[in-house]
Protein backbone atom coordinates (compact mmCIF):
# COMPACT_ATOMS: atom_id res chain seq x y z
CA UNK A 1 0.00 0.00 0.00
CA UNK A 2 2.90 1.94 1.01
CA UNK A 3 4.71 1.60 -2.05
CA UNK A 4 1.31 2.13 -4.24
CA UNK A 5 0.54 5.76 -2.18
CA UNK A 6 4.21 6.65 -3.09
CA UNK A 7 3.78 5.91 -6.84
CA UNK A 8 0.43 7.63 -7.29
CA UNK A 9 2.28 10.58 -5.40
CA UNK A 10 4.99 10.59 -7.53
CA UNK A 11 3.42 9.88 -10.89
CA UNK A 12 1.88 13.25 -12.02
CA UNK A 13 5.65 14.48 -11.55
CA UNK A 14 7.10 12.24 -14.49
CA UNK A 15 4.09 13.11 -16.88
CA UNK A 16 5.07 15.92 -19.01
CA UNK A 17 2.74 18.61 -19.34
CA UNK A 18 -0.41 18.77 -21.87
CA UNK A 19 1.38 21.13 -23.99
CA UNK A 20 4.35 19.19 -24.47
CA UNK A 21 2.39 16.15 -25.37
CA UNK A 22 1.17 18.14 -28.00
CA UNK A 23 4.35 18.70 -29.43
CA UNK A 24 5.62 15.26 -29.08
CA UNK A 25 3.02 13.99 -30.90
CA UNK A 26 3.91 16.05 -34.08
CA UNK A 27 7.08 14.90 -33.43
CA UNK A 28 6.59 11.90 -35.80
CA UNK A 29 4.82 13.74 -38.71
CA UNK A 30 8.05 16.32 -38.47
CA UNK A 31 9.82 13.11 -38.96
CA UNK A 32 8.68 11.46 -41.71
CA UNK A 33 7.92 14.47 -43.51
CA UNK A 34 11.60 15.21 -43.24
CA UNK A 35 13.07 12.58 -45.40
CA UNK A 36 10.34 13.04 -48.08
CA UNK A 37 11.10 16.82 -48.71
CA UNK A 38 14.71 16.68 -48.84
CA UNK A 39 14.42 13.87 -50.90
CA UNK A 40 12.33 16.08 -53.35
CA UNK A 41 14.77 19.14 -52.81
CA UNK A 42 17.50 16.42 -53.47
CA UNK A 43 16.41 15.29 -57.14
CA UNK A 44 15.05 18.55 -58.16
CA UNK A 45 18.62 19.91 -57.58
CA UNK A 46 20.40 16.66 -59.11
CA UNK A 47 17.95 16.64 -61.94
CA UNK A 48 18.07 20.88 -62.24
CA UNK A 49 21.80 20.62 -62.46
CA UNK A 50 22.15 17.66 -65.29
CA UNK A 51 19.27 20.00 -67.62
CA UNK A 52 21.31 23.35 -66.66
CA UNK A 53 24.69 21.39 -67.74
CA UNK A 54 23.05 20.64 -71.37
CA UNK A 55 21.62 24.17 -71.50
CA UNK A 56 24.83 25.80 -71.17
CA UNK A 57 26.82 23.33 -73.25
CA UNK A 58 24.11 23.94 -76.18
CA UNK A 59 24.52 27.60 -75.82
CA UNK A 60 27.86 27.40 -75.41
CA UNK A 61 28.45 25.39 -78.63
CA UNK A 62 26.06 27.61 -80.58
CA UNK A 63 28.49 30.90 -79.78
CA UNK A 64 31.01 29.05 -81.31
CA UNK A 65 29.75 27.33 -83.80
CA UNK A 66 30.75 24.25 -83.05
CA UNK A 67 29.16 21.34 -84.94
CA UNK A 68 30.04 18.84 -82.29
CA UNK A 69 27.13 17.46 -80.71
CA UNK A 70 27.55 19.55 -77.14
CA UNK A 71 26.13 16.77 -74.66
CA UNK A 72 28.42 14.23 -76.21
CA UNK A 73 31.55 16.82 -74.94
CA UNK A 74 29.67 16.69 -71.77
CA UNK A 75 29.85 13.57 -71.48
CA UNK A 76 33.15 12.70 -71.78
CA UNK A 77 33.66 15.86 -69.64
CA UNK A 78 31.39 14.40 -66.48
CA UNK A 79 33.28 10.70 -67.04
CA UNK A 80 37.02 12.37 -66.79
CA UNK A 81 35.81 13.99 -63.74
CA UNK A 82 34.40 11.12 -62.20
CA UNK A 83 37.63 9.21 -63.43
CA UNK A 84 40.18 11.77 -61.84
CA UNK A 85 38.24 11.51 -58.86
CA UNK A 86 38.36 7.60 -58.45
CA UNK A 87 42.27 7.91 -58.89
CA UNK A 88 42.58 10.96 -56.49
CA UNK A 89 39.45 10.71 -53.58
CA UNK A 90 37.26 7.41 -54.56
CA UNK A 91 34.81 9.01 -51.89
CA UNK A 92 34.66 12.35 -53.65
CA UNK A 93 33.32 10.39 -57.21
CA UNK A 94 31.09 8.22 -55.08
CA UNK A 95 29.51 11.07 -53.31
CA UNK A 96 29.04 12.96 -56.68
CA UNK A 97 27.43 9.75 -58.67
CA UNK A 98 25.05 9.71 -55.17
CA UNK A 99 24.79 13.19 -55.03
CA UNK A 100 22.92 13.17 -59.18
CA UNK A 101 21.03 9.50 -58.47
CA UNK A 102 18.03 10.76 -57.88
CA UNK A 103 17.89 12.70 -61.48
CA UNK A 104 19.39 10.07 -62.94
CA UNK A 105 17.04 8.01 -62.05
CA UNK A 106 14.41 10.09 -63.14
CA UNK A 107 16.14 10.12 -66.87
CA UNK A 108 16.08 6.11 -66.82
CA UNK A 109 12.41 5.97 -65.42
CA UNK A 110 10.91 8.41 -68.22
CA UNK A 111 13.38 6.98 -71.10
CA UNK A 112 10.98 5.73 -74.03
CA UNK A 113 8.94 9.35 -73.52
CA UNK A 114 11.94 10.95 -74.79
CA UNK A 115 11.97 9.03 -77.64
CA UNK A 116 7.85 9.79 -78.21
CA UNK A 117 7.46 13.61 -80.32
CA UNK A 118 8.76 12.57 -83.39
CA UNK A 119 6.27 9.38 -83.59
CA UNK A 120 3.24 11.30 -82.51
CA UNK A 121 3.81 14.03 -85.47
CA UNK A 122 4.95 11.02 -88.01
CA UNK A 123 1.48 11.71 -89.92
CA UNK A 124 2.81 15.46 -90.56
CA UNK A 125 6.63 14.08 -91.81
CA UNK A 126 5.25 11.17 -94.02
CA UNK A 127 2.59 13.00 -96.22
CA UNK A 128 4.70 13.89 -98.82
CA UNK A 129 6.37 10.19 -98.94
CA UNK A 130 5.71 8.00 -101.57
CA UNK A 131 4.08 4.57 -100.62
CA UNK A 132 6.89 3.13 -102.57
CA UNK A 133 9.72 5.12 -100.62
CA UNK A 134 7.78 4.01 -97.43
CA UNK A 135 8.40 0.20 -98.17
CA UNK A 136 11.92 0.54 -99.11
CA UNK A 137 12.74 2.10 -95.69
CA UNK A 138 10.56 -0.49 -93.77
CA UNK A 139 13.16 -3.01 -95.67
CA UNK A 140 15.98 -1.33 -95.02
CA UNK A 141 15.40 -0.91 -91.22
CA UNK A 142 13.88 -4.66 -90.69
CA UNK A 143 16.82 -5.95 -92.82
CA UNK A 144 19.56 -3.56 -91.31
CA UNK A 145 18.55 -4.54 -87.94
CA UNK A 146 19.27 -8.49 -88.21
CA UNK A 147 22.67 -7.47 -90.11
CA UNK A 148 23.75 -5.55 -87.49
CA UNK A 149 22.56 -7.54 -85.00
CA UNK A 150 24.10 -10.42 -86.50
CA UNK A 151 27.49 -8.46 -87.38
CA UNK A 152 27.61 -7.18 -83.52
CA UNK A 153 26.88 -10.65 -81.96
CA UNK A 154 29.13 -12.51 -83.66
CA UNK A 155 32.06 -9.94 -83.65
CA UNK A 156 31.53 -10.19 -79.79
CA UNK A 157 31.88 -13.89 -79.69
CA UNK A 158 34.90 -14.13 -82.11
CA UNK A 159 36.85 -11.15 -80.04
CA UNK A 160 35.55 -13.01 -76.87
CA UNK A 161 36.98 -16.52 -78.11
CA UNK A 162 40.22 -14.69 -78.92
CA UNK A 163 40.85 -13.01 -75.30
CA UNK A 164 38.82 -15.69 -73.31
CA UNK A 165 38.69 -13.07 -70.88
CA UNK A 166 36.66 -14.76 -68.04
CA UNK A 167 33.05 -13.31 -67.43
CA UNK A 168 32.39 -11.48 -63.81
CA UNK A 169 29.66 -10.52 -61.92
CA UNK A 170 28.47 -6.99 -62.88
CA UNK A 171 27.87 -4.31 -60.31
CA UNK A 172 23.94 -3.68 -59.50
CA UNK A 173 22.03 -1.60 -61.39
CA UNK A 174 19.27 0.01 -59.86
CA UNK A 175 15.62 -0.28 -61.27
CA UNK A 176 13.17 2.40 -61.49
CA UNK A 177 9.96 1.83 -59.30
CA UNK A 178 6.64 1.00 -60.86
CA UNK A 179 4.15 3.50 -61.47
CA UNK A 180 1.68 3.94 -58.74
CA UNK A 181 -2.21 4.41 -58.91
CA UNK A 182 -1.67 7.62 -57.85
CA UNK A 183 0.26 9.15 -60.57
CA UNK A 184 -2.25 7.78 -62.68
CA UNK A 185 -5.06 9.59 -61.26
CA UNK A 186 -2.98 12.34 -60.62
CA UNK A 187 -2.30 12.67 -64.87
CA UNK A 188 -5.58 11.68 -65.54
CA UNK A 189 -6.55 15.14 -63.74
CA UNK A 190 -4.57 16.53 -65.65
CA UNK A 191 -5.88 15.57 -69.04
CA UNK A 192 -9.26 16.33 -68.49
CA UNK A 193 -9.55 19.49 -66.56
CA UNK A 194 -7.08 21.04 -69.42
CA UNK A 195 -8.70 19.42 -72.12
CA UNK A 196 -11.81 21.11 -71.03
CA UNK A 197 -9.91 24.26 -70.13
CA UNK A 198 -8.69 23.67 -73.76
CA UNK A 199 -11.77 23.39 -75.40
CA UNK A 200 -13.17 26.70 -73.67
CA UNK A 201 -10.45 28.89 -73.69
CA UNK A 202 -7.47 28.04 -76.16
CA UNK A 203 -5.62 30.92 -75.65
CA UNK A 204 -5.99 31.13 -71.48
CA UNK A 205 -2.02 30.40 -71.10
CA UNK A 206 -1.27 32.79 -73.80
CA UNK A 207 -0.85 30.78 -76.90
CA UNK A 208 -2.47 27.63 -78.30
CA UNK A 209 0.81 25.43 -77.82
CA UNK A 210 1.61 26.33 -73.81
CA UNK A 211 -2.19 25.47 -73.53
CA UNK A 212 -2.61 22.64 -75.32
CA UNK A 213 0.41 21.43 -73.62
CA UNK A 214 -0.69 19.72 -70.18
CA UNK A 215 -3.85 17.55 -71.55
CA UNK A 216 -1.21 16.72 -74.54
CA UNK A 217 1.85 15.77 -72.44
CA UNK A 218 -0.94 13.61 -69.98
CA UNK A 219 -2.18 11.88 -73.08
CA UNK A 220 1.04 10.83 -73.83
CA UNK A 221 2.53 10.30 -70.23
CA UNK A 222 -0.57 8.00 -69.40
CA UNK A 223 0.17 6.26 -72.72
CA UNK A 224 3.26 5.02 -71.44
CA UNK A 225 2.21 4.34 -67.99
CA UNK A 226 -0.74 2.21 -68.89
CA UNK A 227 1.73 0.71 -71.77
CA UNK A 228 4.06 -0.24 -68.75
CA UNK A 229 1.68 -1.73 -66.91
CA UNK A 230 0.63 -4.57 -69.70
CA UNK A 231 1.40 -7.89 -69.14
CA UNK A 232 4.74 -9.23 -70.36
CA UNK A 233 3.08 -11.40 -73.17
CA UNK A 234 1.31 -8.41 -74.25
CA UNK A 235 4.39 -5.81 -74.17
CA UNK A 236 6.52 -8.39 -76.37
CA UNK A 237 3.93 -7.24 -79.54
CA UNK A 238 2.57 -4.10 -78.06
CA UNK A 239 5.52 -1.95 -76.87
CA UNK A 240 4.77 0.92 -74.34
CA UNK A 241 6.64 3.54 -76.84
CA UNK A 242 3.23 2.75 -78.71
CA UNK A 243 0.65 3.47 -75.90
CA UNK A 244 2.48 6.71 -75.45
CA UNK A 245 1.91 7.26 -79.42
CA UNK A 246 -1.44 5.85 -79.73
CA UNK A 247 -2.85 7.86 -76.39
CA UNK A 248 -1.35 11.20 -78.00
CA UNK A 249 -2.42 10.53 -81.51
CA UNK A 250 -6.24 9.64 -80.30
CA UNK A 251 -6.53 12.55 -77.79
CA UNK A 252 -5.40 14.95 -80.61
CA UNK A 253 -8.04 13.26 -82.71
CA UNK A 254 -10.55 13.64 -80.20
CA UNK A 255 -9.85 17.27 -79.58
CA UNK A 256 -9.36 18.08 -83.02
CA UNK A 257 -12.65 16.81 -83.69
CA UNK A 258 -14.50 18.89 -80.88
CA UNK A 259 -12.45 21.72 -81.29
CA UNK A 260 -13.04 22.07 -85.58
CA UNK A 261 -9.67 23.17 -85.79
CA UNK A 262 -8.81 19.01 -87.27
CA UNK A 263 -5.73 16.95 -86.65
CA UNK A 264 -3.00 18.89 -88.29
CA UNK A 265 -3.10 22.07 -86.25
CA UNK A 266 -3.34 20.07 -82.97
CA UNK A 267 0.16 18.08 -84.06
CA UNK A 268 1.60 21.11 -85.35
CA UNK A 269 0.95 22.43 -81.22
CA UNK A 270 2.19 19.32 -79.93
CA UNK A 271 5.40 19.70 -81.75
CA UNK A 272 6.68 23.67 -82.58
CA UNK A 273 10.44 23.56 -82.45
CA UNK A 274 9.84 26.48 -80.50
CA UNK A 275 11.57 27.45 -77.44
CA UNK A 276 9.43 30.29 -77.00
CA UNK A 277 6.14 28.70 -77.65
CA UNK A 278 6.71 24.97 -76.67
CA UNK A 279 4.29 22.42 -76.71
CA UNK A 280 4.46 19.04 -75.22
CA UNK A 281 6.92 17.28 -77.52
CA UNK A 282 9.04 20.15 -76.87
CA UNK A 283 8.97 19.40 -73.74
CA UNK A 284 9.87 16.18 -74.05
CA UNK A 285 12.49 16.43 -76.52
CA UNK A 286 14.50 18.65 -74.03
CA UNK A 287 15.51 15.46 -71.53
CA UNK A 288 17.51 14.25 -74.68
CA UNK A 289 20.79 16.12 -74.54
CA UNK A 290 20.75 15.21 -70.28
CA UNK A 291 19.63 11.48 -71.27
CA UNK A 292 23.43 11.36 -73.36
CA UNK A 293 24.89 13.28 -70.40
CA UNK A 294 23.28 10.53 -67.77
CA UNK A 295 25.65 7.73 -69.78
CA UNK A 296 28.73 9.33 -68.12
CA UNK A 297 27.35 7.97 -65.08
CA UNK A 298 26.41 4.97 -66.25
CA UNK A 299 30.02 3.67 -67.71
CA UNK A 300 31.25 5.20 -64.64
CA UNK A 301 29.15 2.53 -62.58
CA UNK A 302 30.37 -0.03 -64.88
CA UNK A 303 34.58 1.14 -65.24
CA UNK A 304 35.73 -1.84 -64.27
CA UNK A 305 33.36 -4.22 -66.47
CA UNK A 306 34.99 -2.09 -69.42
CA UNK A 307 38.19 -1.80 -68.72
CA UNK A 308 37.72 -6.07 -68.19
CA UNK A 309 36.09 -6.82 -71.36
CA UNK A 310 37.10 -3.50 -73.41
CA UNK A 311 38.54 -5.36 -76.61
CA UNK A 312 35.24 -7.58 -76.94
CA UNK A 313 33.09 -4.03 -76.03
CA UNK A 314 35.15 -1.83 -78.61
CA UNK A 315 35.90 -3.64 -81.08
CA UNK A 316 32.12 -5.01 -81.34
CA UNK A 317 30.41 -1.48 -80.94
CA UNK A 318 33.10 0.37 -83.61
CA UNK A 319 32.35 -2.50 -86.24
CA UNK A 320 28.51 -2.88 -85.78
CA UNK A 321 28.45 1.24 -86.04
CA UNK A 322 30.42 1.52 -89.20
CA UNK A 323 28.80 -1.47 -90.71
CA UNK A 324 25.04 0.08 -89.75
CA UNK A 325 25.81 3.41 -91.37
CA UNK A 326 27.75 2.15 -94.76
CA UNK A 327 25.58 -1.15 -95.19
CA UNK A 328 22.19 1.55 -94.60
CA UNK A 329 23.53 3.75 -97.11
CA UNK A 330 24.33 1.09 -99.73
CA UNK A 331 20.66 -0.17 -99.58
CA UNK A 332 19.33 3.05 -100.18
CA UNK A 333 21.68 3.14 -103.51
CA UNK A 334 20.47 -0.21 -104.02
CA UNK A 335 16.63 0.02 -103.77
CA UNK A 336 16.85 3.37 -105.53
CA UNK A 337 15.32 5.41 -102.47
CA UNK A 338 15.72 9.36 -102.76
CA UNK A 339 19.13 10.08 -101.49
CA UNK A 340 17.86 12.58 -98.50
CA UNK A 341 15.17 9.97 -96.95
CA UNK A 342 18.42 7.67 -97.17
CA UNK A 343 20.58 10.04 -95.58
CA UNK A 344 17.38 10.92 -92.88
CA UNK A 345 18.00 7.04 -92.01
CA UNK A 346 21.63 6.78 -91.65
CA UNK A 347 21.50 6.88 -88.01
CA UNK A 348 19.02 4.28 -87.31
CA UNK A 349 20.59 2.15 -84.72
CA UNK A 350 21.74 5.22 -82.83
CA UNK A 351 19.43 6.87 -79.89
CA UNK A 352 17.59 9.46 -80.90
CA UNK A 353 19.29 11.91 -79.11
CA UNK A 354 22.55 11.65 -81.03
CA UNK A 355 20.81 10.44 -84.44
CA UNK A 356 19.53 13.82 -84.75
CA UNK A 357 22.65 15.44 -83.93
CA UNK A 358 23.91 13.53 -86.87
CA UNK A 359 21.35 13.99 -89.49
CA UNK A 360 22.03 17.18 -88.86
CA UNK A 361 25.72 17.14 -90.63
CA UNK A 362 23.88 15.91 -93.11
CA UNK A 363 22.04 19.05 -95.99
CA UNK A 364 18.57 17.60 -96.85
CA UNK A 365 17.81 15.34 -93.94
CA UNK A 366 14.48 15.37 -92.56
CA UNK A 367 14.80 14.89 -88.44
CA UNK A 368 10.80 13.47 -88.34
CA UNK A 369 12.17 10.59 -90.54
CA UNK A 370 15.60 10.13 -88.53
CA UNK A 371 13.39 9.88 -85.04
CA UNK A 372 10.68 7.88 -86.56
CA UNK A 373 13.38 5.46 -87.63
CA UNK A 374 14.80 5.50 -84.44
CA UNK A 375 11.88 4.48 -82.71
CA UNK A 376 10.44 2.10 -85.09
CA UNK A 377 14.18 0.10 -85.70
CA UNK A 378 13.94 0.20 -81.58
CA UNK A 379 10.56 -1.68 -81.42
CA UNK A 380 11.36 -3.95 -84.33
CA UNK A 381 14.37 -5.01 -81.71
CA UNK A 382 12.17 -4.72 -78.62
CA UNK A 383 9.65 -7.32 -80.09
CA UNK A 384 12.51 -9.73 -81.63
CA UNK A 385 15.67 -9.43 -79.94
CA UNK A 386 15.53 -12.51 -77.80
CA UNK A 387 14.23 -15.13 -80.14
CA UNK A 388 16.82 -13.76 -83.09
CA UNK A 389 19.39 -13.88 -80.30
CA UNK A 390 18.17 -17.41 -79.36
CA UNK A 391 17.94 -18.90 -82.71
CA UNK A 392 21.52 -17.76 -83.92
CA UNK A 393 22.67 -19.44 -80.93
CA UNK A 394 24.22 -16.33 -79.04
CA UNK A 395 23.95 -17.62 -75.50
CA UNK A 396 27.08 -15.32 -74.21
CA UNK A 397 25.16 -12.70 -72.09
CA UNK A 398 27.95 -9.83 -73.40
CA UNK A 399 27.45 -10.86 -77.29
CA UNK A 400 23.61 -10.30 -76.40
CA UNK A 401 24.04 -7.36 -74.58
CA UNK A 402 26.66 -5.54 -77.26
CA UNK A 403 24.16 -6.92 -80.28
CA UNK A 404 21.36 -5.84 -78.44
CA UNK A 405 22.08 -2.45 -77.72
CA UNK A 406 23.83 -1.61 -81.18
CA UNK A 407 21.14 -2.43 -83.42
CA UNK A 408 17.96 -1.27 -81.32
CA UNK A 409 19.52 1.19 -79.00
CA UNK A 410 17.36 1.52 -75.73
CA UNK A 411 14.57 0.47 -76.60
CA UNK A 412 15.77 -3.24 -77.48
CA UNK A 413 17.86 -2.18 -74.41
CA UNK A 414 15.09 -2.41 -72.16
CA UNK A 415 13.16 -5.30 -73.51
CA UNK A 416 15.87 -7.82 -73.17
CA UNK A 417 17.21 -6.84 -69.74
CA UNK A 418 13.92 -7.32 -68.28
CA UNK A 419 14.49 -10.65 -68.99
CA UNK A 420 18.13 -11.15 -68.77
CA UNK A 421 19.69 -8.57 -65.97
CA UNK A 422 23.02 -10.46 -66.48
CA UNK A 423 23.41 -8.62 -69.95
CA UNK A 424 22.11 -5.18 -68.95
CA UNK A 425 25.68 -3.88 -68.07
CA UNK A 426 26.93 -4.95 -71.60
CA UNK A 427 23.95 -3.20 -72.92
CA UNK A 428 24.18 0.21 -70.86
CA UNK A 429 27.83 0.45 -72.11
CA UNK A 430 27.22 -0.21 -75.87
CA UNK A 431 24.05 1.49 -75.86
CA UNK A 432 26.52 4.33 -74.97
CA UNK A 433 29.42 4.09 -76.82
CA UNK A 434 27.37 2.80 -79.80
CA UNK A 435 25.83 6.70 -80.25
CA UNK A 436 29.31 8.26 -79.24
CA UNK A 437 31.18 6.64 -82.00
CA UNK A 438 28.64 7.46 -84.77
CA UNK A 439 28.63 11.05 -83.88
CA UNK A 440 31.83 11.47 -83.36
CA UNK A 441 33.00 9.49 -87.64
CA UNK A 442 29.92 11.68 -88.76
CA UNK A 443 31.58 14.80 -87.30
CA UNK A 444 34.80 14.05 -89.48
CA UNK A 445 34.45 15.61 -93.01
CA UNK A 446 36.46 13.03 -94.72
CA UNK A 447 34.07 10.32 -93.42
CA UNK A 448 30.39 12.02 -93.59
CA UNK A 449 32.00 12.60 -97.73
CA UNK A 450 32.18 9.09 -97.93
CA UNK A 451 28.63 8.59 -96.69
CA UNK A 452 27.28 10.77 -99.35
CA UNK A 453 29.31 9.13 -101.99
CA UNK A 454 27.80 6.05 -101.53
CA UNK A 455 24.30 7.26 -100.87
CA UNK A 456 25.05 8.83 -104.63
Amino acid sequence: MGTSDTCKSEQPLIEPPQSETGSNSTDPLRQSLRPYVFGVLHWIVSLGLILAMDFLLKKAFAAASIEFPSAVFGMFCIFSVLVILDYAVPSAAVALVNFFEPGLMFIQRWLPLFYVPYLVVIPLSVRDIPPSAAIKICLIIVGGWLATLCVAGLTAIGIRKAVKTELIDAGPMERAPPFSSTEVWAWTGVLLISFIVSLVYPTALGTRARTFLPFLLASTVLGYMVGSGLPSNVKKIFHPIIFCAVSAELTAIAFGFLSNLGLDPVLGYYLTNSSSNPGAGDILMAFLGSVILSFAFSMFKQRKLVKRHAAEIFTSVIISTIFSLYSTALAGRLLALEPSLTISILPRCITVALALSIVSFFEGANASITAAAVVVTGLVGANFVQSTLDKLRLRDPIARGIATASSAHGLGTAALSAKEPEALPFCAIAYALNGIFGSVLCSIPAFRQSLLAIVG
